[in-house]
C-alpha cells in the first residue's frame, strides 16, 4: 500500500530576501518576474524605442524585412523617431534618410517624430529639438523605472533619471519595433560612492574621466554603473545626465542616478521609480573590486563598490586617442591647442556656462577657432535669451562675440563626423 500523503502547507518563515540592484529590479519589472540575478537571460517590455537619421532607416528597412511591408509598430505612441545627426547639410544621401523617418513615421502614425523642413534656420522648425539623448529627457520620455532602448550608445544618458537606458543595434531595434520585447542579459552592478563638495570649476564630465582613468575603457563591459552620493545629489540634472552619458566609454551598459522631482512637469504618463536595495557589498579604493556574499544574510550582490572623495579632485582632460588616458588639466598647460568644440550629448548644456566664467574670471580673449554647439533649441534659447539674463550679457561681450568660428544650430556637429558641410556644425 502506497503511503499515504499529507498536503504539504506553504512556510510561515517567509520567503528569502534577495537584495536587487536598481538595474535587476527595473528589469525584473519589465520581465514580470519579482527577482532576477546578474547573468540571466530575460524577455523584457520595451517602454520606449529612440532611434534617429542614422540608425532609423537601417532599424526600418530590417522591421519591414521581418515583418512584411505592411505590417505595423508594436506601439505607436512608444516610438521616438528624432533626426539629429546629419541635419544641416546639401549631402543628399544624408536628407534622404530624415525622408525615409518621415515616410515611416506618416505611414505608421507615430505619435512623436520630431521633424526638421526648413535647413536654412533651424529655429522656424517647431518640432525640430536637437541631440536625441537631451531631446528626450526634456521632451518627457525618460522616466524612472522604465525601460528605454535607443540606437545609439549614449543612449545611457537617460540613465540619470533611474530608467534602464541602453544602446541596441539596427537588428535588435527592428524586432522591438515590431513586437515591443527585446532578449537581454542582466548586467552585474558596478556602484561608485561619490562624496564631498566639489572644488571650484570641476564638473561631472570631471568625475565620469576620474572613474574611466581608473576603471578603463573596458572596466564596465557589460556591467551597469551606479552612482550615489552626496556629490552625486547634489549636481543639477544637466550634470546628472554628463555623468552618465559616457559610461558607454568605460564599456558599461548603462548608467543609473536619481533626480526624480524635475520630471513633474516633463510627462504625464504614470511612472514608479525603484531604488536599489541598501545592503550590498563592501567599499573597497578607487579602481579596487569587492567580491562576494552580502552581510545580513542576503543573496544578492554588487560586483563592486567604489568610496571616492571628490573633494580632492582636479579638473581634468582626457588625452589623445582614449577617454581613459587621463592627465590633470594643470599638467597639460603647455599643449598647444588648435580648435575647441564644446557641444555633444555630453558637454553641450552647462558647459556653456562653465567656459563663460572662466574666460569672465581671466579677462583674456579666445585665441583659437571655437565652435559652439548647444545640445537642443531648448538649450539654445537657455543660453542665450531667457534662462541666463544676467550671465548672457557678459557672455556676449566677452565670450561669444570674440570667438574666431561659432556654430549655434543645435546637432551632434563633429562628434560622429559625417559629410564635409557638417564638420563642427
Amino acid at each position: 500500500m502506497a503511503p499515504q500523503q499529507s498536503e504539504r502547507k506553504p512556510a510561515t518563515t517567509g520567503s528569502v530576501k534577495i537584495a536587487m540592484t536598481m538595474t535587476e529590479k527595473i528589469l525584473a519589472r519589465a520581465f514580470e518576474k519579482p527577482q532576477l540575478s546578474p547573468g540571466e537571460n530575460v524577455w523584457v517590455n520595451v517602454d520606449t524605442l529612440m532611434t534617429n537619421d542614422v540608425s532609423g532607416p537601417g532599424s526600418i528597412g530590417i522591421f519591414k524585412r521581418e515583418f512584411g511591408d505592411n505590417a505595423k509598430v508594436w506601439d505607436r505612441e512608444k516610438i521616438v523617431i528624432i533626426p539629429d545627426h546629419y541635419i544641416f547639410t546639401t549631402d543628399e544621401r544624408a536628407n534622404r534618410n530624415v525622408d525615409i523617418l518621415r515616410d515611416f513615421c506618416l505611414e505608421q502614425n507615430i505619435k512623436y517624430f520630431y521633424d526638421i523642413k526648413d535647413l536654412s534656420n533651424f529655429k522656424v522648425n517647431p518640432d525640430y529639438k536637437g541631440v536625441c539623448h537631451v531631446a528626450l529627457a526634456q521632451e518627457g520620455h525618460c522616466r524612472p523605472g522604465e525601460v528605454l532602448l535607443g540606437t545609439d550608445s549614449h543612449t545611457c544618458t537617460a540613465g540619470a533619471f533611474g530608467q534602464f537606458a541602453t544602446g541596441i543595434g539596427n537588428t535588435d531595434a527592428g524586432f522591438v519595433l515590431g513586437t515591443g520585447k527585446l532578449l537581454l542579459k542582466v548586467p552585474p552592478t558596478l556602484r561608485f560612492v561619490m562624496d564631498g563638495e566639489m572644488p571650484d570649476y570641476l564638473l561631472a564630465k570631471d568625475l565620469i574621466l576620474q572613474i574611466i582613468g581608473e576603471i578603463s575603457v573596458s572596466g564596465a563591459t557589460y556591467k551597469s554603473m551606479e552612482f550615489v552620493g552626496t556629490t552625486v545629489e547634489s549636481l543639477n540634472m544637466e550634470e546628472r545626465m554628463t555623468l552618465c552619458s559616457m559610461v558607454v566609454e568605460a564599456g558599461g551598459r548603462m548608467g543609473l542616478s536619481l533626480l526624480i522631482a524635475l520630471l513633474q512637469d516633463k510627462t504625464s504618463v504614470p511612472y514608479e521609480p525603484v531604488y536599489s536595495d541598501s545592503k550590498q557589498a563592501s567599499p573597497g579604493r578607487l579602481g579596487g573590486v569587492v567580491e562576494g556574499a552580502l552581510p545580513g544574510g542576503f543573496l544578492g550582490k554588487v560586483s563592486f563598490r567604489v568610496q571616492i572623495d571628490i573633494s580632492k579632485l582636479e579638473p581634468l582632460v582626457a588625452k589623445p586617442h582614449s577617454p581613459d588616458n587621463r592627465a590633470l588639466a594643470r599638467e597639460c598647460k603647455d599643449v598647444k591647442i588648435d580648435r575647441v568644440y564644446i557641444g555633444s550629448c555630453t558637454g553641450g548644456k552647462t558647459d556653456f556656462m562653465a567656459a563663460a566664467k572662466v574666460f569672465l574670471a581671466s579677462g583674456k580673449k579666445v585665441k583659437v577657432p571655437t565652435f559652439l554647439v548647444p545640445a537642443t533649441q531648448k538649450v539654445w534659447m537657455d543660453v542665450y535669451v531667457s534662462q541666463y539674463q544676467d550671465l548672457v550679457a557678459k557672455l556676449a561681450r566677452r565670450f561669444l562675440k570674440k570667438l574666431v568660428v561659432t556654430r549655434l544650430r543645435p546637432s551632434c556637429g563633429a562628434c560622429l563626423g559625417g559629410p564635409k558641410d557638417t564638420y563642427a556644425e
